[in-house]
């Protein structure tokens, strides 16, 4: 490693641990935190004023495009949900299932259900309604279960999304590693729905009962209040309609991993389904249809749907700018070339294939941040590997590094914020629960790919 390198690697680190020492110790709100962070590592590593205003608006711009989008859409759509009863009928429902002591598990089951085709990022907006409904619920009455409600609820959904976000494709990560690697689009699929299942299991309802009581989370009470209320007004929708309302903007997503396995590019009915299962146009047609199923449809006019729309927006406008300024500081990271540094120093480290692989996609992830960069870059560094080791999986190697691009998420990381802020967690509470649980789900993956490697 270069000297430079190790500079660049030094000014990254001290400029982290300031952040978090500025929101945890000196209680500064993140959004500066993490812009005056993004600014300071630019200035630090001798980047031009005029590159650094541009790489911030970039990184900016580019997550609230994605990231900021699908939340707006989604606390709209979670507006006419909770306003119309719906949330409370699908937490109901849910808590019949297995009972409440069975909420981990259940949570987990069904987001990993929905979670086929979602991002992390829409998962994490379509489940909340569901998550604050069922954590009040176990607030007032908590059924023998032990620790903070909205953890019992939440963090086994993070971990379902989380975990097929990072192993099955059509997400992104897997489909890049696998056009990268040359894998089999079938095999890799298969074989990530197989390790998805213990690795949820293990990441999700496992682990949150030994944390839940050990950790604390508050959110918002003005999200609460508005995620979990009911307006006696009007009636309620039937489960049938909430279920399929729900179901709406998962299926077109689905259809549109569907059609990209089976057409081939041009095909209309592919074309379309490229636009309309496109997640930010997905989440827009999903709130104009429960404009109609939790809105019009139950009674409400014009006006009162379109003020619930309106309310809906102010109590996630401070999230949306903490992840916008997340996305610069991570853009920040990159730009100025530490994931370039990082990735080819670790291959100087002379290990197996999957263990480089995913080593590999670990460091990349804890320097910028973002899985996709992680998997990207290190799928396709290894490349090369694939074709010099016959004997070697690339269903295996394009796993591994998407195992790798899921670990030890923290302040350079969007879904961070956005998990911290819709779950009210302080960044100690952050760090031993949701960092913890992303590092079980990269680790317990990296342990069965190379059991499975063994034998195939």
């Amino acid at each position: 490693m270069s000297q430079h390198d190790m500079i660049l690697l030094a000014i990254a680190l001290v400029v982290i641990l300031g952040i978090v020492a500025a929101i945890a110790r000196f209680k500064l709100h993140p959004f500066p935190a993490l812009m005056i962070g993004a600014l300071v590592l630019g200035l630090a590593t001798g980047t031009g004023p005029e590159d650094i205003l541009k790489t911030f608006r970039t990184g900016f711009g580019e997550t609230l495009a994605n990231v900021g989008v699908l939340l707006a859409l989604g606390a709209m759509f979670g507006e006419l949900l909770a306003s119309s009863g719906g949330a409370e009928r699908v937490s109901s429902a849910l808590l019949k299932v297995g009972g409440t002591r069975m909420v981990p598990w259940t949570m987990c089951a069904v987001a990993m259900i929905l979670g086929l085709p979602l991002f992390f990022e829409a998962g994490v907006v379509l489940m909340m309604p569901i998550i604050l409904t069922v954590g009040a619920r176990l607030a007032q009455d908590p059924g023998g279960l032990k620790g903070n409600p909205y953890l019992l609820a939440g963090l086994p959904v993070f971990a379902g999304v989380g975990v097929l976000h990072v192993l099955v494709p059509p997400h992104p990560g897997p489909m890049v590693a696998i056009d990268a690697l040359k894998a089999d689009m079938g095999g890799t699929l298969l074989l990530g729905l197989v390790l998805s299942v213990p690795i949820a299991i293990l990441s999700g309802p496992l682990f949150t009962y030994w944390i839940a009581p050990r950790a604390s989370a508050s959110p918002p009470v003005d999200l609460v209040a508005r995620l979990t209320r009911t307006d006696d007004r009007f009636r309620s929708p039937g489960i049938s309609s909430t279920i399929l309302t729900i179901l709406f903007p998962i299926l077109l997503m689905l259809g549109k991993a569907a059609v990209d396995l089976v057409l081939p590019v041009g095909h209309p009915v592919r074309v379309l389904f490229e636009f309309i299962g496109n997640p930010m146009v997905a989440l827009l047609l999903a709130v104009l249809l429960s404009m109609v199923t939790f809105g019009f449809g139950l009674g409400k006019d014009t006006r009162e749907v379109g003020k619930l729309l309106s309310d809906a927006l102010p109590p996630v406008s401070a999230i949306m700018l903490i992840i916008g300024a997340g996305g610069a500081f991570k853009q920040m990271l990159i730009d100025v070339g530490l994931g370039t540094t990082i990735a080819h120093t670790s291959q100087l480290v002379n290990w197996s294939p999957l263990l480089l692989g995913w080593f590999t996609a670990v460091i990349i992830r804890l320097a910028t941040g973002s899985a996709t960069v992680a998997t990207v870059t290190a799928a396709g560094l290894m490349a090369a590997t694939v074709s010099a080791n016959p004997e070697l999986s690339p269903a295996l190697l394009a796993l591994s590094i998407g195992a790798g691009s899921m670990f030890f998420s923290h302040i350079n990381d969007a879904g961070f914020w956005l998990v911290k802020e819709y779950m009210g967690m302080n960044l100690p509470d952050m760090f031993k629960t949701w960092s913890v649980l992303s590092t079980i789900i990269s680790v317990a993956a990296l342990v069965l790919i190379m059991a499975i490697s063994l034998v195939m």
